[in-house]
């Protein structure tokens, strides 16, 4: 694992000063907006209970009756139940009106508070948030995907198949939809910030894939990560070829360039269309090449063609059979598939062999 540099603690505070703002903004509202539908409801039965307070004193004094009845009398007022007779004073028939106008209008208000807090969904959301959370406290030795977007879900797709618990972190609340598709926990937040990568279970998970479209936002991830968790697992995106050292230095253990990676392997195609996949590992280059019907290497065994290069598998075309590490004098048919490594000019010789005579004599 990478050990964070002996730098990163300024780079993290500026990373923090940057980002903090806007989240905390988002999470604030959220909270203000619980917060303002909590206060109201707290007014609503604050007034209720002073109104029936006072409703209960007035009957008593005006109606000479015990606090008890002139209790029930005020509930049966206030909620027009209408079951107990009108008081025959004037007094107390103006204490009845004023409880239908203020108990009334606290109720109707009360139901209209509670109905808005239904159907704008907020507590729905705050289950879904609860429902989330917990799911997200049962996952250990998970990874945390910063960024749901294309690769984002493609890796989630990939750990998915493997059986891989995963958690996605996106700021795009148009992605959830697509997370709850892939049933995938998601945190519609700031991947920077400590708290989200905490909530996203950080202490216990295996890894960090830092995916987000700006290549600023993942340095800010790689940081945060190795700041809270020095001995994760990150692995960053970088869309600039300077952004790879930068993510190095912020603490990620490996840097992949998609456009990078994308572009070599198109050329590659390109030039060799008999490789059919690569894969580069350290120094060397592991390939599937194709056998076409007219090439050179065709009718030859292993030990002729193979060179520097090793021929680890050898796939026959006639029965689909795969012949690990095949012996040197196994001959090479029309349709078979060679899976070889080697250093990238090893290949190249190897590859050279198995390109269709027609396009090399073009």
């Amino acid at each position: 694992m990478a050990q964070p540099p002996d730098n990163y603690q300024p780079r993290l505070a500026e990373a923090r000063d940057i980002i903090r703002d806007r989240h905390v903004a988002q999470r604030a509202r959220a909270r203000r907006e619980l917060r303002m539908f909590t206060r109201r409801l707290g007014i609503l039965l604050s007034a209720l209970v002073a109104l029936i307070v006072a409703g209960t004193i007035l009957f008593a004094l005006v109606e000479h009756t015990s606090l008890g009845y002139g209790f029930v009398w005020t509930l049966d007022t206030v909620t027009t139940l209408g079951s107990i007779q009108d008081p025959h004073s004037a007094a107390g028939r103006a204490v009845v009106v004023a409880l239908e106008l203020f108990g009334i209008g606290t109720l109707f208000y009360g139901l209209a508070t509670v109905a808005e807090f239904f159907v704008s969904g907020q507590l729905s959301g705050l289950l879904d948030e609860r429902r989330t959370q917990r799911m997200i406290d049962s996952y250990t030795d998970h990874f945390i995907i910063c960024g749901f977007g294309r690769v984002g879900r493609q890796a989630s797709r990939d750990l998915r198949a493997a059986g891989v618990a995963h958690v996605a972190i996106d700021q795009n609340p148009e992605h959830r939809e697509e997370a709850r598709a892939l049933a995938v926990p998601y945190l519609e937040s700031d991947a920077a910030d400590d708290e989200v990568l905490l909530e996203a279970g950080l202490r216990r998970a295996r890894g960090v894939i830092a995916c987000v479209d700006s290549d600023a936002q993942n340095i800010f991830i790689a940081l945060t990560a190795r700041g809270l968790r020095p001995d994760i697992l990150i692995i960053a995106r970088a869309s600039a070829e300077d952004s790879e050292k930068k993510l190095l230095r912020a603490g990620a253990d490996r840097v992949i360039s998609p456009y990078k990676t994308s572009g070599t392997e198109m050329a590659r195609v390109a030039l060799r269309p008999q490789v059919a996949g690569a894969l580069q590992v350290a120094d060397y280059r592991m390939e599937e090449i194709d056998v076409s019907a007219a090439c050179e290497g065709v009718g030859k065994t292993v030990e002729q063609v193979r060179g520097e290069s090793v021929i680890v598998a050898l796939r026959r075309a006639v029965d689909g059979h795969l012949e690990t590490q095949p012996a040197p004098g196994a001959v090479i048919e029309p349709g078979d598939l060679l899976i070889a490594i080697g250093t990238p000019d090893a290949l190249e010789r190897l590859e050279s062999m198995f390109e269709p005579l027609s396009v090399s004599a073009s």
